[in-house]
């Protein structure tokens, strides 16, 4: 039994443009077990302001790093000027990280790599440049006629060695030919013996399912689209089913959403924050003990997870870890990591959808995580809300304000916020919200912290198209929190100039304050 205190809100919702589950007309504001609140957890006092990324953040910044689309020398597929990629989406200090590269009209250029901050408002510092390298254009791959798969097999074009004195960090290389034009691929530098209050983790499974390299008009795919033929870009029965990280990111070389995560990385290191870096290829590999941490922090679009990256963040908050998803629609998707034919790990992405998988694991096929069944055989017993609190529930037409729940929680303490107060703007891309017929986190009290009515792709306005956002904070029995933003905004209003909102900062301040001295002792 649980004493359930409620409020109403009544919505009809259709099918999201993944196929999204509506949500129930009733849900709770707060959901809390019966019996005593969870014991106030303990941890010693936080490194904030005394740490490797404090010391680092004072060196002198630039803007090199930044590869804007709009630029006029900024590389485009149709005409692939520059374009590169990386060997590895994460590396140790003392490690190599090769970069394969291709320029089309063969041409002298360098690789500049720089690891992004803040850098006294600059974002980014330059870490180290190649010396004049040869520039050879390297072939474009037709797809996998099975898998759709377009893997380059590229000849790596400069190698570097990490030294031991750099960061952790969000790194960027950049791709400069000679007559000026310019890429960029993103890589992070890992150290995950290092100890630290703060993980945050980038979701490359994501930035690749997402990744529709070449955008040529003819050839390039996606985990959501193809060419239906030239010049025509399809559906999902032109999709593919595995995409590669041995290519480029499309165009400029960004992938599409790491704003999110690059908007947390400059917040987070101007607040001096004791923080190390990880990628969701890293969960999966196994190289992040998340006893190390008092926080994990996935602050982008983290869509596409295999089971391993799920048992890592359900470890978390078992031994006393908090974990905040400062996006929305995460966990949706169950996907494998395919070793490359050399042998690399972990170079393919694996997700079939709706498409009968071919060669499912012991892990079951990759599709929806909320339709895999459990072990007791139940449909939607491995739903993300199991974990998250909230889940994915739509795509959002144009964006809406975050509506105010709960304003005397501590979480929206020093906001000046009331009850039904509208922040304009902050709901958009993507949003969660509850669902009563899905599973929720056991033992854990729930608050809903916004309840936020918004118009999907799919009738905008009103009728099937009406879905409600939620802002979710889970508290378990042992005193760990699991936060969910449940929008994409959440993280460009931290700091991007054209979505900043002081509010939802302090919001978000409360909560990393809460969780960094608030590390959960568990018992052995």
């Amino acid at each position: 039994m649980s004493v359930v205190s409620r409020r109403r809100a009544i919505g009809t919702f259709g099918a999201g443009a993944v196929a999204a589950t509506g949500i129930g007309a009733a849900y709770a504001y707060r959901d809390t077990p019966a019996g005593p609140p969870p014991r106030p957890p303990v941890r010693k006092a936080t490194a904030t302001g005394a740490n490797l990324v404090v010391s680092e953040n004072t060196h002198a910044g630039t803007a090199g790093w930044n590869v804007p689309p709009e630029a006029r020398l900024s590389t485009k597929d149709r005409v692939g000027q520059i374009q590169g990629y990386a060997s590895t989406t994460s590396v140790a200090p003392g490690e190599p990280i090769a970069f394969h590269v291709s320029v089309r009209t063969p041409q002298p250029f360098h690789v500049e790599i720089y690891r992004l901050g803040d850098y006294g408002g600059m974002g980014g510092r330059l870490m180290t440049k190649s010396p004049a390298l040869t520039g050879i254009r390297q072939p474009t791959p037709a797809p996998h006629p099975g898998t759709g798969a377009i893997v380059c097999d590229w000849r790596p074009s400069w190698t570097h060695r990490v030294p031991a004195t750099w960061v952790s960090g969000v790194y960027m290389a950049v791709f400069q030919a000679k007559d000026g034009h310019r890429s960029c691929t993103p890589f992070v530098v890992r150290e995950p013996n290092r100890p630290a209050d703060l993980l945050v983790v980038l979701p490359f499974t994501t930035y690749q399912a997402y990744n529709q390299w070449p955008l040529d008009g003819r050839t390039g795919k996606n985990l959501y689209k193809g060419y239906a033929r030239p010049g025509v870009v399809g559906n999902n029965a032109h999709r593919a089913f595995h995409v590669s990280f041995d290519r480029p990111y499309s165009d400029h070389g960004l992938p599409r959403w790491a704003e999110l995560d690059l908007a947390f990385t400059r917040w987070v290191e101007a607040g001096g924050h004791d923080v190390t870096y990880a990628t969701s290829v890293d969960l999966h590999e196994g190289r992040v003990d998340p006893e190390r941490y008092a926080a994990m922090v996935f602050p982008g679009h983290d869509e596409y997870w295999s089971k391993a990256m799920r048992d890592t963040v359900e470890k978390a908050v078992d031994v006393g870890t908090h974990v905040a998803f400062l996006a929305a629609n995460n966990i949706y998707f169950h996907v494998r990591l395919i070793d490359a034919a050399d042998g690399t790990p972990a170079r393919t992405v694996a997700c079939y959808k709706q498409t009968a998988d071919p060669s499912p694991d012991e892990h079951g096929p990759t599709e929806r995580w909320r339709d895999l069944r459990d072990e007791h055989g139940r449909k939607r017993g491995r739903a993300e809300q199991g974990v998250l609190g909230v889940q994915y529930n739509g795509i959002l037409s144009e964006p809406a304000p975050l509506v105010v729940r709960e304003p005397g929680h501590w979480f929206w303490e020093g906001t000046g916020l009331k009850d039904g107060e509208e922040i304009p703007g902050l709901v958009g891309g993507e949003a969660d919200g509850y669902d009563d017929r899905m599973p929720s986190p056991k033992g854990a009290s729930r608050t809903l912290l916004s309840e936020s009515p918004y118009g999907d792709t799919f009738g905008a306005g009103g009728g099937r198209g009406r879905r409600i956002q939620n802002t979710g904070l889970c508290e378990h029995e042992n005193g760990t929190l699991v936060f969910v933003a449940g929008t994409f905004h959440w993280p460009l209003a931290l700091q991007d100039p054209a979505h900043h909102d002081p509010r939802v900062e302090r919001a978000t301040r409360n909560l990393v304050e809460r969780m960094l001295r608030s590390r959960v002792q568990t018992e052995v």
